[in-house]
């Protein structure tokens, strides 16, 4: 009995160390070498996805890059097709190389029916031409790093998100209480007055009676 209670025992802390290690790889992935289209062509990037949604991972990355001393230039226009890309112009990233770079960025969303996962790209440019074949090798490992370790800055920018969605949810709870406190004491103002009314027209129809039967008493007897 004792023997078996062990094994469940052992069972159980396996089953929640999957369970963490499955939640952990859920919300991250490793970054890696692709290619995405940028400037009317395919470019050599890194990517990497996320399970947040796309406002949380560029709010995190141009907060990022903000405290670095660098402010992002979006690329905007109905027919750029570049639309919706980052560009932190000559940015000195000492986490990624000792070199100034550009670092173009897009971050979108990993799928239509996916809209909490997110998959980002990072082209790097070096006077207006792709430079991440030429970086050295530890240089492009250090730019992985980088993109591996936002998770915590995400997480952050992500609860922001929720916590502004949750004020925005009270502010609109607390209007519509105030409309209907508004409105019942308007119905209850209407309710006094409906009251008041009734009793003027109470009064009014006993005058009025009065009145009638006075002059049913003037009648000539037949």
């Amino acid at each position: 009995m004792h023997y078996l209670y062990q094994n469940r025992s052992i069972m159980r802390q396996f089953i929640l160390f999957f369970i963490a290690i499955n939640l952990t790889v859920s919300s991250f992935s490793q970054a890696f070498e692709d290619k995405v289209q940028y400037d009317k062509k395919k470019q050599a990037c890194i990517s990497i996805e996320y399970a947040y949604p796309p406002e949380a991972v560029q709010n995190a990355i141009i907060e990022k890059f903000r405290k670095l001393g660098y402010k992002a230039k979006e690329e905007k226009g109905i027919l750029n097709a570049d639309k919706g890309f980052l560009i932190f112009k000559n940015a000195y990233v000492t986490d990624i190389s000792r070199d100034r770079y550009d670092y173009i960025i897009n971050v979108s969303r990993k799928s239509r029916k996916d809209k909490d996962e997110s998959e980002l790209n990072l082209i790097i440019y070096k006077d207006d031409v792709n430079a991440l074949d030429k970086m050295e090798a530890y240089s492009v490992g250090n730019a992985k790093t980088f993109l591996n370790d936002m998770l915590p800055e995400i997480e952050e920018a992500n609860l922001e998100l929720q916590i502004k969605d949750a004020e925005t949810q009270v502010a609109k709870s607390e209007k519509k209480l105030k409309n209907l406190q508004d409105d019942k004491i308007d119905l209850d103002r209407k309710l006094d007055q409906n009251a008041k009314d009734q009793d003027e027209t109470i009064k009014a129809i006993e005058a009025q009676k009065g009145d009638l039967e006075n002059l049913k008493g003037k009648r000539r007897t037949r």
